[in-house]
């Protein structure tokens, strides 16, 4: 017989209506989340695979209503069921649903047909859809579906065709639509009998377009968007492109990566945006010609990285332009094929513009001895950085040395007295550089000869980072220690340094 204790007791006491079987509150208590408003089971069941919130619909008849009028369906997380084709599962669900129940958003990815694929558009805009986002696959090239260009619901669309591709409808189709479309995205777009889209993207197709992304174009030679409520526009992967015209009085970002045809002439760009935030030119082909107008000094991230290609002696004009375009910007990053560009002897005959607001910037670079000159043009180009961030990309070993072997050689390098006849020239920027980081740092004689520079001449500099690349051989490990010792005791213009080898 168990003992109660005296606590046990005066809470018995205290207790009118004790539940001698406490698991029964469960059975017979308030069913809280059943009393919940309608949007926020909502919002809960739409946070839940779709076949688990589908098997919501069987508890009762306060649920199946919920189900019925789920306004979100994301049917990209999972398989409704192995018997049946899921597009015809997803008419089925969006036809039982009541009349006055719209859908907010639909998303897919099946494989199927194009009467198939056409059919379930028309089922989705009969219940005005407001977001449409599809990934599909097809036996055959696909016209693109005309009763999306009609509907006046829908406000974002995304279509993805892994395979083989679909084609636009003619321009007097598709310019009657999108009247109310804010997000279009569109992937692998077949192009090659009308090669060029400079008409569609204006003021009378997309009123309200804000913002766009077009990507794998193919046969697409020449663009053109002029969007007046455009904020963001994506451009990547069109390899045939030879001519870009966008103007948009409202763009925020601008993002182009891997376009432009490298062995095509002429090519051509022309951007005219007053008001852009974001500017991303990421493994472009160069152009013969470019013309960027930002007229702006709010721009806030840059990005320039360029395609290595024979053609760059003549072409170099367009690097100028590129940088020049950048300039007023806070946050630069600059990738290896510039770096090499800028420091190649025939590029000095250009201009190079003045980085004055840039605070954050970020190279990637092989690191070899003949990029010295460019990199110093560049930190000379930045008189009030304020943190440096350089990442070493694999170059292989071309061009580069070892730091040197004997401790007690006191010789200095070719690089370390290069760096030494920079000092007058790149005095506003040792005065303003806090914080350095160098990735991939392989203890080689360009980037030990840069990091002794800064340390001896950065007054302001606060932290120094080192991240070298992983290694378990033997010999490795016991030269890094040593060379880890020997920079820790390089000469500090800063008493404020840490510095970190890692």
């Amino acid at each position: 017989m168990t003992m109660e204790t005296r606590s046990a007791r005066r809470r018995r006491l205290s207790n009118p209506n004790p539940n001698p079987n406490p698991d029964l509150h469960y059975q017979t208590g308030v069913d809280y989340i059943s009393h919940l408003p309608d949007a926020l089971l909502h919002h809960i069941l739409s946070s839940l695979p779709i076949k688990t919130a589908a098997q919501s619909a069987i508890l009762s008849s306060r649920w199946r209503s919920l189900w019925f009028t789920l306004p979100d369906l994301d049917f990209s997380t999972s398989s409704i069921s192995n018997h049946y084709p899921s597009d015809l599962i997803i008419t089925r669900i969006l036809n039982s649903r009541p009349h006055h129940s719209n859908v907010r958003l639909l998303r897919f990815s099946a494989t199927l047909s194009f009467s198939r694929l056409n059919s379930l558009f028309r089922t989705a805009i009969r219940h005005q859809i407001q977001q449409l986002h599809l990934l599909v696959t097809t036996n055959d090239y696909f016209n693109f579906p005309r009763c999306v260009i009609a509907s006046d619901s829908l406000r974002v669309f995304n279509l993805q065709s892994m395979h083989p591709g679909f084609r636009l409808p003619p321009p007097s189709v598709m310019g009657a639509g999108f009247r109310s479309l804010n997000s279009l995205s569109l992937a692998r777009m077949v192009f090659h009998d009308r090669p060029s889209l400079l008409d569609l993207f204006t003021e009378k197709s997309f009123p309200v377009l804000k913002k766009l992304n077009l990507e794998k174009c193919f046969g697409l030679e020449y663009l053109g968007v002029k969007c007046p409520v455009l904020e963001d526009f994506s451009l990547q992967s069109c390899f045939q492109l030879q001519g870009l015209d966008v103007f948009g009085a409202k763009l925020q970002s601008i993002q182009v990566s891997n376009c432009f045809d490298a062995y095509t002439t002429p090519t051509w760009v022309k951007i005219v945006a007053p008001n852009l935030n974001t500017l991303i030119w990421a493994y472009n082909a160069l152009n013969d010609e470019i013309n960027i107008h930002l007229f702006t000094s709010r721009l806030n991230q840059a990005s320039l990285g360029l395609l290595p290609h024979h053609f760059v002696t003549s072409k170099l004009h367009s690097v100028s332009a590129l940088l020049f375009a950048i300039s007023p910007a806070l946050s630069l990053t600059l990738d290896s094929f510039c770096i090499d560009i800028v420091s190649s002897p025939n590029y000095f005959a250009y201009y190079f513009p003045s980085f004055n607001n840039v605070n954050c910037l970020e190279l990637k670079t092989a690191f070899r001895k003949h990029n010295g000159a460019g990199l110093a043009n560049i930190f000379r180009s930045c008189p009030v950085l304020h943190t440096l961030i350089i990442k070493i990309v694999d170059g292989g070993n071309i061009g580069r040395k070892d730091w040197r072997r004997d401790k007690w050689e006191r010789t200095a390098s070719e690089e370390e007295q290069f760096w030494e006849t920079q000092i007058e020239a790149l005095k506003s920027f040792l005065l303003h550089l806090k914080i350095v980081k160098i990735e991939g740092f392989m203890d080689c004689l360009s980037e030990v000869s840069l990091t002794q520079f800064l340390l001896k001449h950065g007054s302001a500099l606060q932290r120094l980072t080192l991240l070298t690349t992983k290694t378990k051989h033997r010999d490795s490990l016991i030269r890094r220690r040593e060379i880890k010792s020997q920079i820790m005791a390089f000469p500090r213009a800063s008493s404020l340094v840490k510095v970190q080898y890692c």
